[in-house]
């Protein structure tokens, strides 16, 4: 392997030196904006926006969840009309940014939020990244695990190398890791996923939140809570705020003293209860979801399908060039997208464009641009390989006959690759629809996203999953079809 790339005829840069430059520009890109915010109270930045964007993960109920109303979708819960109360005491509008709970703090951070009501509760290591206001909510800590077991599961001492269950980054993992250290704890994203888990058997227990667990007992009658107390058991909840925002933090604390003062919290959770369990079939309930879903999915497939094909198309010629610097380029992006996750792909867009650009882009936006960075890459291996398919013979002679290369290209070459690429790009296609999920952890209203909404909002962690799951089948199943009637007509003309 080369360790230089030639410029020039007789000049050199060394891979190391090159390397060194683009870390350099990167480190002083992502420093300087963090640099300028810092001075910025985040309460001036809400007022002169008119707007409070509340960042929560709507999965939690009865302190946030969806609902439909008269085939709207509005959301609900304790955080809700906190959030409401706030936004009307600042005088602006309340934006709900939805997202899962561990990307949280880093969308505040980087300026995608202004602040999180998702029932969080201080701890040391969140205090050291954000501010927090007082407690506008104090709850108790219980553990939930299988009616069958509630004999045999009755203290700390019975959870001794059992499997306990909890949401990544929060009090509850930390409480049990704490006071259960002989426990095998497993952390996942979203309270539904554990608690299909305890149904399922995988998991001897779940960690939550009192009025947390009260709703999934409700619906889930073979679980009951457990008689065992932790000694850390009550946690307060408070609103997480950026660092060094003090008149934002006064007008916080001044709306949370009103609602103490006036007995507001009582009335939050009453309505949140009535708004939890509405009476309607399943479908009626939810079915707009799915719906909106689908459509989200397949618009950003085709966006991230036919972009990246624009994209892949201009690094595969750059990729075939005789030009060193387009063919090391190309080479570059190819290699360090195809070889990083998407899903570190779709948070470096989301978050990075407002740290390091200081562009506020939509959810919807950042996905999409993270499919089309992704599908560029492959697209362009697509695009190559069709290309270096076609016989050499065939530019030789279309060359010979006094063609140019243009020309040879366009008439000679591309019409005979585009039969073998067009196969690979349906399957590239079908493999976006499905990949196109990920983008979810950002909050984009797709397919997948639309089932964690539901599950979180009908406790029902299984059904949304298993219509999802129909649905992508359904529409790769479709797209298969479609793709195998091109390549027969193709074929015919052979």
């Amino acid at each position: 392997m080369y360790n230089k790339f030639y410029l020039k005829e007789g000049k050199s840069l060394s891979f190391k030196k090159l390397l060194s430059y683009l870390i350099l520009i990167v480190m002083i890109a992502t420093i300087t904006p963090f640099t300028a915010h810092a001075k910025i109270d985040q309460y001036d930045t809400i007022k002169k926006n008119g707007v409070l964007r509340v960042g929560l993960s709507a999965d939690y109920a009865p302190y946030e969840f969806e609902k439909t109303v008269n085939g709207k979708r509005e959301y609900a819960g304790i955080d809700i009309e906190l959030s409401k109360k706030l936004a009307k005491d600042l005088g602006v509008e309340l934006k709900i940014v939805n997202m899962q709970f561990d990307s949280l703090l880093g969308a505040l951070k980087t300026g995608k939020i202004d602040v999180i009501i998702s029932g969080m509760s201080p701890t040391p290591e969140r205090k050291k990244e954000v501010d927090f206001s007082d407690y506008y909510m104090h709850v108790q800590q219980r553990m939930i695990i299988q009616k069958k077991d509630a004999k045999k599961l009755k203290s700390i001492e019975d959870f001794k190398g059992k499997n306990i269950g909890v949401q990544k980054q929060t009090t509850q993992e930390e409480l049990a890791k704490t006071e259960i250290p002989d426990a095998n704890v497993t952390s996942l994203t979203r309270v539904p996923e554990i608690i299909m888990s305890l149904n399922t058997g995988k998991i001897d227990g779940v960690v939550l939140e009192g009025p947390v667990g009260e709703a999934y007992l409700s619906q889930n009658t073979n679980l009951a809570f457990s008689d065992m107390q932790f000694a850390d058991e009550n946690k307060g909840t408070a609103i997480a705020l950026p660092k060094d925002s003090p008149k934002l933090l006064d007008a916080l604390n001044k709306t949370i003293k009103e609602v103490e003062d006036k007995g507001l919290m009582k009335g939050y959770k009453d309505k949140a209860n009535e708004a939890m369990f509405d009476e309607g079939s399943f479908f009626s309930k939810y079915g707009s979801f799915f719906i909106q879903g689908i459509g989200a999915t397949i618009l950003i497939s085709l966006i991230g399908v036919i972009l990246g094909s624009i994209f892949g198309g201009i690094l595969a010629f750059m990729k075939l060039s005789k030009n060193i610097i387009l063919k090391t380029l190309s080479w570059i992006y190819i290699e360090f997208i195809r070889g990083t996750p998407l899903l570190v792909q779709v948070f470096l867009v989301y978050f990075g464009t407002t740290a390091v650009l200081g562009i506020d882009l939509s959810a919807f936006i950042c996905g999409a641009i993270a499919l089309v960075i992704n599908c560029a890459a492959y697209i362009a291996e697509i695009i190559r390989a069709g290309i270096n398919a076609v016989d050499k013979g065939q530019t030789e002679a279309a060359r010979s006959l006094g063609l140019s290369h243009a020309q040879t290209m366009n008439k000679v070459v591309m019409p005979q690759a585009i039969k073998n690429i067009l196969p690979a790009l349906g399957n590239e296609f079908v493999t976006v629809i499905k990949e196109s999920s990920i983008v979810s952890v950002i909050g984009v209203s797709e397919l997948m996203f639309n089932a964690q909404v539901v599950q979180g909002a009908s406790f029902d962690p299984f059904t949304p999953l298993l219509i999802a799951a129909v649905v992508y089948f359904i529409l790769t199943f479709a797209l298969s079809r479609v793709m195998n009637v091109f390549e027969r007509r193709m074929r015919v003309s052979d």
